[in-house]
């Protein structure tokens, strides 16, 4: 089974370029983050075509999270972290396992709760992910997301400049790895890929030639629960989405799976 996540910053501008990632990677199951869609605007149709059923959460303008999925799933349920309805979580249970699509907070441009009130809301979205995410040890669980957080040092293009910069700080990093842990999950991507290969996911629109001096950091992951039954088989970043015409500045990520 393929899973992929990608954040596509507007899921109508972007409708085209997902239908081309599924005709090149044929995932199963696709977590999307900031479709900025009312659900009735959704382009189900166009999936449900393909033969997939669409779950999602959205609301107008911003954040949004879907589960497009060729799996019928059992249950579909939200979470509204911070007692917000913002549309930021979806969750789809199915016969063997769940997954999660999760978009955390930015948290704005300053490291600082007394002067940024964002930074604040995601610190207290990152605790109470912690608690969330505490599952019975039988379960499968995967997460998805756009997490806005890079938390080892080689996931962002420099640790010393980034080390103050919001996404990168170190109780940001600290905080997603207690989540990891107490969840018991298997950072997918990091099983594969690592440095010096490129990890990034992120690359700022700020960047007209994203790839020449490669400033990019890892914001977006796939977990699996480490569970004896979860055979690993791969994971990939898709980073060619990235010098599309009106690209994402988020590339898609997938992990290929078996449940033995």
């Amino acid at each position: 089974m393929k899973v992929l996540s990608w954040n596509v910053n507007s899921i109508r501008v972007r409708k085209d370029q997902l239908l081309s990632v599924i005709k090149n990677e044929d995932p199963d199951i696709i977590c999307l983050q900031e479709t900025k869609t009312m659900d009735n605007h959704f382009p189900k149709e166009m999936l449900e075509k393909r033969g997939y059923f669409v779950y999602v959460n959205g609301i107008q303008s911003y954040n949004g999270v879907a589960i497009v999925s060729k799996i019928e799933a059992n249950k579909i349920s939200s979470h509204k972290f911070c007692n917000q309805n913002d549309a930021r979580h979806i969750q789809a249970n199915f016969k063997n396992f769940s997954i999660h699509s999760l978009y955390v907070p930015a948290g704005g441009d300053i490291p600082d709760i007394n002067e940024n009130e964002k930074f604040g809301h995601k610190l207290k979205f990152l605790d109470e992910m912690a608690n969330f995410f505490k599952f019975d040890k039988n379960q499968i669980n995967i997460v998805c997301g756009d997490l806005n957080v890079s938390p080892n040092e080689d996931d962002v293009w420099s640790h010393k400049q980034l080390q103050n910069v919001v996404s990168h700080t170190k109780i940001e990093r600290e905080k997603l790895i207690k989540i990891m842990n107490k969840g018991k999950f298997m950072d997918t991507t990091r099983m594969f890929i690592s440095p010096p290969e490129n990890v990034f996911t992120w690359w700022s629109y700020r960047s007209k030639d994203f790839m020449k001096n490669n400033r990019g950091r890892r914001l977006d992951h796939i977990w699996v629960t480490d569970h004896q039954k979860v055979k690993s088989i791969n994971a990939k970043i898709i980073i060619e989405t990235r010098s599309l015409h009106q690209p994402s500045d988020h590339v898609p990520i997938s992990y290929e799976f078996k449940l033995g």
